[in-house]
């Protein structure tokens, strides 16, 4: 049965209502204020059902690295589910695209990842480095090495393990918590109280996993993971001084080291991931959204060598795995959009064009009124909302700062985030000089209407 596309936006929104249960919401709120009807895209915009063009200062869900409007993706899926639209990899078996995928990111990863393990998202992700980091260490003959030491404030998808290994108290009070796992603080130098150098924050900060190690025992301790930069945390970007510290405790003390990438892979920081960006050699990395732009789901871990020969080695059989793992539909898109990154240096446009030329532009939102810091590393950024610039004072959290300028920056169109009082955004890489123009001047006029709104 076909969609039906002649039905009005108020058709569209009581059908919502009545039957879909969306992630992350309020459903009795929704129903009152009733959803915004996405009905296309093209480049870097987003339209309406009621045809606002919306710039979208969030590629979709942090994943629409290359664009709407994709051609080459879109044919790419279809010749696949022409030829092969789907077998497992179950049973021995294989198919050309999730191999060729396989080679290609072999190419575009560290030396040291050879090999991938193919996930349907970043949640699935997480799950399989949990499940491969304590049979590691089952191998090892080292069993007691259970605990995974992650950060306060972080996200790592929301199935119970990537729930519990993120650090958001308001997930964890839902229930379904994981043990052997423990948060130490993020780095997060604006949220501190900033009495130490942005440098001697990011070393104090690090050493914070150093003091961890000596409370449980560095024995019991299986790996440390933390995504490069936090996204869904507010874009909080490491000092400097940050990573080296957090690489020399996890190699002095032999643990390892995994960089969760799902947001910060794939171009979105000028360098393929967020490890090479900071100069970190972690032992597996997770990835999804920007590996297909987003056009189809896939994830999956980049599984060093230290790790693989071992699972291979001593492993036996390794009882894991998903239905859609290597889907031929996801993994021929994916290398498609490898090869448009590639093909339009769009990480190289990031790291020296229109990367420097949004940060430049996004530091002048510094100069508003009720905004205490801005902060951008290619096209991820943050700004933070205060009462006054000169205080820092924060806004009361019942003042409700950061959700206002969110409906205004949407109902003026541009999607930006807003995580508390946090304001983040992550563009496009296709995002043009004019449109990075755009953004920053919509954003200055909403800032200026939750500064009247409040």
């Amino acid at each position: 049965m076909a969609i039906a596309e002649n039905r009005s936006r108020s058709e569209w929104q009581e059908l919502d209502r009545q039957h879909y249960l969306h992630p992350f919401t309020d459903h009795k709120d929704l129903g009152e204020k009733k959803s915004r009807i996405i009905t296309h895209a093209d480049g870097v915009y987003i339209y309406d059902a009621e045809g606002n063009k919306i710039l979208d200062g969030m590629s979709g869900l942090w994943c629409v690295n290359a664009g709407y409007g994709r051609d080459e993706l879109v044919d790419a899926a279809t010749r696949q589910l022409q030829e092969l639209p789907y077998y497992n990899s179950f049973f021995q078996c294989a198919h050309p695209p999730s191999i060729e995928l396989s080679r290609i990111l072999g190419e575009v990863t560290q030396p040291h990842f050879s090999r991938v393990f193919y996930t349907g998202s970043g949640s699935e992700s997480i799950d399989t480095m949990l499940r491969m980091v304590w049979r590691y260490w089952d191998l090892l003959d080292q069993p007691d090495r259970k605990l995974i030491i992650g950060r306060k404030n972080a996200y790592h998808g929301s199935t119970v393990a990537g729930a519990s290994l993120g650090g958001m108290a308001p997930m964890h009070k839902q229930g379904g918590y994981l043990g052997n796992i423990e948060h130490i603080d993020q780095p997060y130098w604006f949220g501190s109280d900033r009495s130490m150098s942005p440098d001697e924050f990011g070393i104090h900060a690090a050493k914070a996993l150093q003091r961890k190690i000596e409370e449980v025992g560095a024995d019991k301790v299986a790996a440390f993971v933390g995504e490069p930069i936090q996204g869904a945390g507010g874009v909080i970007i490491p000092p400097d001084t940050y990573w080296p510290e957090i690489q020399r405790i996890c190699d002095e003390h032999g643990i390892l080291l995994i960089t969760d990438e799902v947001i910060c892979g794939f171009g979105r920081l000028g360098d393929w991931f967020g490890a090479d960006y900071f100069g970190v050699k972690s032992d597996l990395m997770t990835f999804a959204k920007g590996v297909t732009s987003g056009y189809l789901p896939l994830g999956g871990v980049m599984v060093g060598d230290r790790v693989s020969d071992v699972l291979i080695d001593k492993g036996g059989e390794f009882y894991h795995g998903f239905t859609y793992s290597g889907h031929p539909a996801s993994c021929a898109v994916a290398i498609e959009n490898v090869q448009i990154l590639q093909r339009e240096k769009l990480l190289g446009r990031v790291r020296d064009d229109i990367g420097p030329y949004l940060q430049k532009k996004w530091a002048t939102l510094a100069e508003h009124p009720i905004v205490g810091e801005t902060r951008m590393v290619g096209l991820m950024g943050a700004l933070e909302l205060v009462k006054d610039s000169d205080s820092l004072e924060r806004f009361d959290e019942s003042d409700g700062a950061g959700t206002i300028c969110r409906d205004l920056l949407v109902n003026n169109g541009l999607v930006m985030r807003a995580v508390g009082d946090t304001i983040v955004t992550a563009p496009p890489l296709t995002l043009s000089h004019a449109e990075a123009d755009e953004l920053i001047e919509k954003a200055w006029k909403c800032l200026d209407l939750t500064q009247k709104a409040i």
